[in-house]
């Protein structure tokens, strides 16, 4: 089996994300077909991935691991 690609970084993700959202600002991704409006792109769920990337990104270039946290144990 080939082996699958590396995962892409927290940023690189958020930098793509960014990309994408400046693309549509800029250029739009309206367009009218007899008379309907149509939308190739999902602003709200764009900016929904940039803001849960952020935090995510930030960690990773701080290095931390980004694993799970535990405040306090319980002992057995």
């Amino acid at each position: 089996m080939p082996d699958a690609p590396a995962p892409l970084s927290y940023a690189a993700q958020l930098a793509s994300v960014q990309a994408a959202i400046e693309t549509i600002e800029t250029k739009g991704q309206r367009y009218t077909i007899n008379g309907r409006e149509l939308w190739r792109a999902d602003l709200r769920s764009l900016y929904a991935e940039r803001i849960r990337l952020t935090p995510l990104a930030a960690r990773e270039a701080a290095g931390g691991s980004g694993g799970i946290r535990i405040r306090r144990g319980v002992p057995l």
